[in-house]
Order: structure tokens, then C-alpha cells, then sequence
């Protein structure tokens, strides 16, 4: 048996123990609860103690901090511009922009969109290989108070139109040679290579708008159990809040260089995009298509002097499997997101960099990432834990009563607080489904959302994560539902 074989024995073996501990101590308090009460329902019946009910669902939960609750994306972006405008704000390939001339172009576009009615709720197609027309765009939507729907230019012309009509955007925004395979009835068509010559002919200044904190950033589309996709909205209050909390845990300074690499389609890509730009950073964007090829991560990062970037576990193991991976001396963090880290791999991660290594979780109905967890050099621990909930944010492991489950239980895992997304654009039945009254709180309109993964607490209070409690499969970092497929195959029939 191998060291990798051998860890994931432990893994095992280690969980059953501590699933069998936790087991015989629900047995032990559902008997005491039952010698209490004869006369109550064994279902009913309470498995936890109420100190061990309090620090499940209150002392673990204890994530307040006191970030500004009155600012948009855009806004953080235009006090940094503010504070470094002569800074290199982004480069691709070989053209730069510093904070101020970037802000300038946004702003002549945001003015643009608002003389055609874009505003707060307003949703914005983009369909934009990356480029900094791409990060223009972004911007630019912000600003004008809209919200942004990536189309994935590399995705099927049938999606790109089902998502296009679905969300009924006035306007899309692509580039000349990508605009051809889009259309939709009511939509206005800018292209940003080439129309910008009358884009350029706006304001440079910051754009006056009513959008608030509560108001739509964004809508991004996930696979759907029914077949087709559904459109996740997330509101600025939840993004900033997830950024404010990114910034005070990571510390980026001026001297950091954040690769953007991760699609925009993908909600990774928020982060990558802003994170850098509200903080003074530098973001460097990879050329498109550039995530998939590990040798060119390899050859970009030791050019450019990479210090942050975020990866998949599946890419992860790609990119060590490359010739001088090792050699990418100025990383110094990595993510990894999007599927369950290994022991194996957070093992060999350590072997080859000298990065700090850290494991977030989050499903794109939330405001990215929703828990935390520093991968700890050399510790013997053989599972690699999701952590806990970040700054602002709650996370519930329930059963199927809605009662929170003991430690070492598996139970599904719930999320609350200002990170939650608004729900399914035009879907009110699946957005009522996953999207619940928070039955821990007497808070008025508060709700969890459902999200379908099994995890459990471990002893000190981390969250391991198990797997899903349904079909849904990653692939890439890129959640499928199997629904989706067999509806597809199904018109073949």
C-alpha cells in the first residue's frame, strides 16, 4: 500500500470512528430525553443537549464583523482608483491599463448604457472573450447601475440563447466576431471592439446612479435538474461583503499580482476580477482559454510574477504534473474551490510549493465562497476540511426534520446570512423550494438556502465535506445535474 492508499485509509477509518462516537452519544440523549418525556415522539425527540444545540447553532456561528454595508462593487473600485490612479490597474498580454484609465473607459461605457435605460435590476448580456473589453464591460454594467449575465462565448449556440431569451436583457454586449451567433428579440447588440470609437465619446467621470447594496450584481446560470439552465441572482451587499472579507483574512498589497484565469461564467471569476482592483492589486488576465493549458499557467505566472490564483483540485493536480511548476517561486496564495480536496493532493501541494495553501467552499446560489479552511504543512490530520463559515455568514448541518445534527453526523448543509443569493431568476417554485424560512431566527424574511451537500462537523467545530445527497455530479469545478443530460439525450430519442 502506498503512502497516497494509506492516507485514505486513515480517512476512513478515522470518520467511521468518529461517526460511530457521535452515533452512540445520539442514542445516549435520544434514551436520557425519553426517561424525561415518556409520552414524546421519538422524532421529536431533541439529539442534542442544550449546550451542544447553543455552540451549533450560535457559538460556531458567531461570524459578525463590522464591514461598511452602504457599498457597491463599483464603489470599493472607484475609492481605490482614488487612492492609486496612476497604478497598473490590469494587463493582458501586452497592453495595460492604470486604475485611472480603466475607470475612464468604464465610465463611458456606464454613461453609454444608462442613456439606454440601463439601471438598478436592469440585466446586461456580456459575451466577451477575455480581454480587457471583457473587464471594461463588467465595469461598465456596474457602474451604470445593471447587472451583468456572463455568456460564455465557448459554450453551445443553444445555451447561449436559451440563457439570452431567458433573462429578457435589453442589451448584450460581445465583440463583432461573436455577435453573429447571438440574437434575441428586443435585445440591443453593442459590440465593444466595434462600436467604441462612439462609446469614447462619453464622460470620463464617475456616473451618478440609484443602484444599493440590495440591488442584483449579477446572474449567473448553473445546470438544471429539469433540463435546462437556471440563472442564481447575487446582490452587491453579499459580493462586498464576501470581498470586505477576502481582504481582511488574505491581506493583498500593492505588490501582489492576482491571476484571473477562472471563466467569467463561473462565479470564481468575481473575485479574481475585483478582489484585486478594490485593494490596489494587480490583475493580470490569461489569455483565453489559457485555465486549460497547464504549461502556459506555468510559463505566465514565472513571467508576471504571480502571487495569488485559484484553482480546481483537478486542474491543481494537472499543473503539479508539470515540468517547473516547482519553479514558481513568487506564488505565495493559492485557492482551490470548486470540488473536494484531497489529503493525497494538498500532500503533494506542499511537496512541490512553497505557497500557502487554502480550501474554500461555496455554491454559486451564495456570494461565492461561504466557508474557510488553511491547509495546514505537514499535519497528520488525513482529510482535508471545507472549515468554517466566513465573516457574516451561517451554516447549518441539518437532518431531514430541519434539526441540527450532532458532531460526527452527517446531516445537509444549509447556509445563512448576507451572503445569500435572492434566488432563481423567473423560477419562484425552485427558488421557494431551496430557499427557506430560517427556522433559527426570529428575524422577519431571513432564509437558508438548501444546497444539497452532506458534510459534518467535526470535533473543534471545522466542516468536512462528504458529498451530495442527490444526482448532481463536478466536473472541471463545474456543477452538472444529471437531469440536464438525459433531457438532452431524450430529444435524440
Amino acid at each position: 500500500m502506498d503512502r497516497h492508499e494509506t492516507a485514505q485509509s486513515e480517512e476512513i477509518d478515522g470518520g467511521t470512528s468518529l461517526e460511530v462516537l457521535a452515533r452512540a452519544l445520539l442514542l445516549h440523549n435520544l434514551l436520557r430525553n425519553i426517561m424525561v418525556d415518556s409520552e414524546q415522539h421519538l422524532i421529536k425527540s431533541s439529539q442534542l443537549t442544550e449546550a451542544e444545540r447553543h455552540r451549533l447553532l450560535v457559538a460556531w456561528n458567531d461570524t459578525e464583523r463590522d464591514y461598511p454595508k452602504d457599498k457597491c462593487i463599483h464603489q470599493l473600485f472607484e475609492e481605490q482608483v482614488e487612492r492609486t490612479p496612476e497604478a497598473i490597474a490590469v494587463v493582458f498580454e501586452e497592453q495595460r491599463l492604470t486604475y485611472r484609465q480603466l475607470n475612464a473607459k468604464a465610465n463611458q461605457l456606464a454613461h453609454h448604457l444608462q442613456k439606454l435605460g440601463i439601471g438598478p435590476e436592469v440585466l446586461v448580456g456580456i459575451s466577451v472573450h477575455r480581454s480587457l473589453e471583457l473587464l471594461v464591460g463588467l465595469l461598465g454594467i456596474l457602474k451604470a447601475g445593471g447587472a451583468y449575465v456572463p455568456l460564455d462565448p465557448t459554450y453551445p449556440k443553444e445555451r447561449l440563447q436559451f440563457m439570452l431569451e431567458n433573462t429578457r436583457a435589453p442589451v448584450l454586449l460581445t465583440q463583432r466576431r461573436l455577435g453573429e451567433s447571438l440574437s434575441a428579440h428586443g435585445t440591443r447588440m453593442i459590440c465593444l471592439d466595434q462600436h467604441w470609437e462612439h462609446i469614447a465619446r462619453h464622460s470620463e467621470e464617475n456616473v451618478s446612479s440609484t443602484v444599493s447594496p440590495e440591488n442584483l450584481a449579477y446572474v449567473i446560470y448553473t445546470s438544471g435538474s429539469t433540463g435546462t439552465p437556471k440563472g442564481a441572482m447575487n446582490l452587491h451587499r453579499g459580493i462586498c461583503n464576501r470581498l470586505l472579507w477576502m481582504q481582511d483574512t488574505y491581506r493583498l498589497t500593492q505588490a501582489d499580482r492576482v491571476l484571473q484565469k477562472t471563466p467569467f461564467s463561473f462565479d470564481v471569476s468575481v473575485w479574481e476580477f475585483f478582489w484585486p482592483l478594490i485593494t490596489g492589486a494587480r490583475l493580470i488576465m490569461a489569455r483565453p482559454e489559457g485555465h486549460r493549458d497547464a504549461a502556459y499557467l506555468v510559463k505566465v505566472i514565472s513571467e508576471q510574477r504571480i502571487t495569488v490564483l485559484h484553482f480546481v483540485p483537478s486542474m491543481l493536480q494537472v499543473f503539479l504534473d508539470v515540468q517547473g511548476a516547482a519553479g514558481c517561486k513568487s506564488l505565495r496564495l493559492v485557492m482551490c474551490g470548486g470540488e473536494r480536496l484531497s489529503y493525497a493532493l494538498q500532500q503533494r501541494f506542499f511537496a512541490h510549493l512553497s505557497a500557502a495553501l487554502h480550501n474554500l467552499y461555496g455554491p454559486t446560489e451564495a456570494s461565492i465562497d461561504v466557508t474557510a479552511w488553511s491547509c495546514e504543512r505537514g499535519s497528520a490530520q488525513p482529510i482535508v476540511p471545507i472549515g468554517r463559515p466566513i465573516a457574516n455568514t451561517q451554516i447549518y448541518l441539518l437532518d431531514s426534520e430541519l434539526q441540527p445534527v450532532p458532531v460526527g453526523v452527517p446531516g445537509e448543509l444549509y447556509i445563512g446570512g448576507i451572503g445569500l443569493g435572492r434566488g432563481y431568476l423567473h423560477r419562484p417554485e425552485q427558488t421557494a423550494e431551496k430557499f427557506i424560512p430560517n427556522p433559527f431566527t426570529d428575524e422577519p424574511g431571513t432564509r437558508l438556502y438548501k444546497t444539497g451537500d452532506l458534510a459534518r462537523y467535526l470535533p473543534d467545530g471545522n466542516i468536512e465535506f462528504l458529498g451530495r445527497i442527490d444526482y448532481q455530479v463536478k466536473i472541471r469545478g463545474f456543477r452538472i445535474e444529471l437531469g440536464e443530460i438525459e433531457a438532452a439525450l431524450a430529444q435524440h430519442l
